[in-house]
């Protein structure tokens, strides 16, 4: 059996597994979210690429979250989707630079930052239920990869944005978000949602012990 057949008998397996079009999200502790993922070239048919997606984009509606990396469902393949159409405050938008993300396919993504600006704010990940922590990232990045169409992407992300495309980009080369965060600014999601939910890190900052990084 080539790599490729077994490759999309593995991929057919876990979307055998979905219910209502979800499947299980990995977590932390599993090797497949150590190991980087290998670059999707021709190991899956085409209906498989779809209904991967399709699963892939249900599950992070499900969970819910704004992006997911094929590595977090079991696929060590270097594919993710991103999506950010939630309604947020206002003012937690502005201060975050969150604007609205349409639906994309990323494959094989690579991004670089744009310039030397960064930001550092709460995020979390589906992998790592149940907590927050401070990550500096670029405040802009150029995303480079191909849709799941095989069509280029050259796009420069800023803000929020720029801190998904990071994020799920980071997982293909088994990164997780906990690697770069600030160690004592790890709050649990209840005490984050109660304390810390506030336009920027810095009374975070103060009253847990760390520092933010210049920016």
């Amino acid at each position: 059996m080539t790599a490729a057949a077994s490759m999309e008998d593995a991929v057919r397996e876990i979307l055998s597994s979905a219910r209502g079009g979800v499947v299980k999200i990995v977590v932390v502790g599993e090797p497949v979210l150590r190991a980087p993922a290998a670059p999707l070239v021709d190991q899956l048919e085409i209906r498989t690429l779809e209904r991967l997606v399709e699963v892939m984009r249900a599950t992070m509606h499900d969970a819910p979250g704004v992006g997911l990396a094929a590595p977090q469902i079991g696929i060590p393949l270097r594919i993710a989707v991103i999506e950010d159409m939630y309604e947020v405050d206002p003012e937690m938008a502005e201060a975050r630079e969150r604007t609205p993300v349409p639906f994309q396919v990323l494959v094989n993504p690579t991004y670089t930052a744009i310039g030397d600006a960064r930001r550092s704010f709460f995020e979390g990940c589906l992998s790592v239920p149940g907590y927050q922590a401070v990550v500096s990232r670029p405040a802009a990045v150029r995303l480079e990869c191909v849709d799941s169409n095989g069509k280029e992407i050259d796009e420069i992300f800023r803000g929020w944005p720029a801190r998904i495309v990071a994020h799920e980009t980071d997982h293909l080369d088994g990164t997780v978000y906990i690697d770069k965060a600030v160690t004592r600014s790890l709050a649990a999601n209840e005490v984050y949602g109660e304390l810390w939910r506030d336009r920027s890190p810095q009374r975070a900052a103060a009253a847990l012990g760390f520092e933010l990084s210049q920016e």
